[in-house]
């Protein structure tokens, strides 16, 4: 019954979140079109060269996702913060672990997703090798729920701050640099025929540690924050 419940009530916190996120439609596009944009001006930038692209689109697609991400993270805790809903989930029967990893399951279906559906479009526009589009698409899948479970750490940090945008870039981006080297190896491993097994294994590990630990920082983060 206890499990049934804290099923039921996540269930509850990722409904509300959904709604509220598909009201503010501007934040909800913002990121997608922040990454279309940038995306798009790297080949005015550095010339049509086939080869110029395909070389660098592996870290053009994952630094554009990761700042992408970064967008839409500030209102994770923020509006809850301000209307005193985030006094009230701490105060919540189930333990708050599990409303966070809701939270940040929201953060992760209306900022990665879309991207995981633009991806092939992505790869195509930068002249990714076809190769390499299956790795790309699985180094999206597995690093974003990273950037959404260090990005709520770093949210919980600032959250009572009122311009922490900046120093929450400053946070995340060094935590999240060896995300970056890992996805782009292996996105350039598959895309000149080799392996990329080895940096998705480690993606992997990232992943299962991030997903699983995180939610306990965020709830000390945020009892510091808020109190």
């Amino acid at each position: 019954m206890a499990g049934v419940s804290v099923g039921a009530q996540m269930r509850a916190v990722i409904r509300r979140d959904l709604r509220v996120a598909l009201r503010q439609r501007s934040d909800l596009l913002n990121p997608v079109l922040f990454l279309l944009v940038v995306i798009t001006l790297f080949p005015l930038g550095v010339g049509p060269g086939p080869e110029i692209l395909s070389r660098i689109a592996p870290g053009v697609i994952w630094v554009s996702a990761l700042l992408s991400a970064l967008l839409g993270l500030e209102r994770l805790f923020r509006d809850d913060f301000r209307d005193g809903t985030l006094e009230q989930m701490l105060l919540m029967p189930m333990a708050v672990e599990w409303a966070v990893l809701a939270k940040m399951a929201v953060h992760w279906l209306v900022t990665a997703l879309p991207l995981l559906i633009l991806a092939p479009f992505l790869a195509l526009l930068l002249n990714l090798p076809f190769e390499a589009w299956a790795t790309l698409w699985l180094t999206l899948l597995l690093g974003t729920p990273v950037l959404s479970s260090v990005g709520a750490i770093g949210v919980a940090l600032t959250v009572s701050l009122n311009k922490g945008g900046a120093l929450l870039s400053l946070l995340l981006l060094p935590l999240l640099i060896p995300l970056l080297i890992f996805a782009t190896a292996a996105i350039e491993a598959a895309a000149t025929g080799l392996s990329p097994v080895a940096p998705l294994a480690f993606m992997a590990a990232i992943l299962v540690m991030t997903v699983a630990l995180s939610p306990f920082a965020v709830h000390a983060a945020l009892r510091v924050s808020v109190n």
